[in-house]
C-alpha cells in the first residue's frame, strides 16, 4: 500500500485554490462558453477530433488571465494550444477573450495541471509545454511546492514528442536558480541557451503587463527553455 503522502489525494500541490472576484462577464462566459472552449477532466480526448486537425499542440500550465495565451494563439495560428487552469476568474477571461477574438485553436481544462498531463495528455505528444510566472512559493518551508522537482521534469520527458520544448520564465531569481538546477540534473532534457542558462525571452512570449511594470522598476525576468534530446 502507498504511504498517505505517495497517494493522489494527499500530493503536495503547487497551488492553493481562490475564489477571487468574477467579473459580470467572466461569469456570462462561463455560463455561455463552458461547453465551447472547457474540457471535462473525465473525459478521454482525441485532440486532433476536439480541434478539428493535427496541428503541433502546446500546453500552457496555469495561464492566469489568458491574455499571453490569447495572443499566442492569435499570433501561431498553426498551433493548437490547451490552457490549464485551476481560477474560475482567469478561466471565464479567457473564454472572454477567445469569443471576442473568434479564436478555434485553444481548448481549456480548469482542473489540476499534474492531473491532467500525467493522464489525459498522450506519451510524446507534445510540441511544448508553457510555464510562465508560476507561484514561486519564496519561503524556504513552501519550496516543496514549487512545480518544477525531479517527478515534473520526469513527466515533461514524457509526454514531450522528440524535440519538444519546455518553457519556463519567472520574475524570481532564487525560482530560475532552482528551475535551472532542476531541470539540468534531469535526463532526457537539453538547455537550449548558449550560455548553458538563461535565455533572452522568444518573441512568441508576450510581455504582461505585470512584466512591462517590472521591467520598467528594474526588475529582472528569467527564460529557460529546454528541449527534449
Amino acid at each position: 500500500m502507498l504511504a498517505p503522502e505517495q497517494t493522489p489525494t494527499h500530493r503536495i500541490r503547487s497551488f492553493i485554490r481562490r475564489q477571487g472576484r468574477i467579473t459580470q462577464g467572466q461569469q456570462l462566459a462561463l455560463e455561455c462558453h463552458w461547453d465551447k472552449y472547457c474540457l471535462d477532466p473525465a473525459v478521454d480526448y482525441d485532440f486532433s477530433q476536439v480541434f478539428g486537425r493535427t496541428a503541433p499542440l502546446i500546453v500552457e500550465i496555469g495561464f492566469g488571465t489568458g491574455d499571453s495565451l490569447a495572443k499566442m494563439a492569435a499570433a501561431n495560428p498553426e498551433n493548437d494550444y490547451i490552457g490549464i487552469e485551476v481560477h474560475r476568474p482567469g478561466v471565464g477571461h479567457l473564454m472572454l477573450l477567445l469569443d471576442q477574438q473568434g479564436l478555434t485553436n485553444v481548448r481549456i481544462y480548469c482542473h489540476d495541471a499534474i492531473e491532467i498531463i500525467e493522464c489525459k495528455i498522450a506519451d510524446n505528444s507534445l510540441a511544448g509545454v508553457h510555464l510562465f510566472f508560476p507561484d514561486p512559493w519564496p519561503k524556504k518551508k513552501h519550496h516543496k511546492r514549487r512545480i518544477v522537482r525531479p517527478s515534473f521534469v520526469d513527466l515533461l520527458v514524457r509526454k514531450l514528442q522528440p524535440g519538444g520544448y519546455f518553457h519556463a520564465a519567472t520574475d524570481w531569481q532564487n525560482y530560475a536558480e532552482h528551475m535551472l538546477e532542476i531541470l539540468s540534473a534531469g535526463a532526457g532534457l537539453g538547455n537550449t541557451s548558449p550560455t548553458g542558462d538563461y535565455c533572452e525571452r522568444p518573441e512568441y512570449r508576450p510581455l504582461t503587463r505585470f512584466e512591462q511594470r517590472g521591467l520598467r522598476l528594474g526588475h529582472g525576468v528569467w527564460d529557460l527553455i529546454f528541449k527534449k534530446k
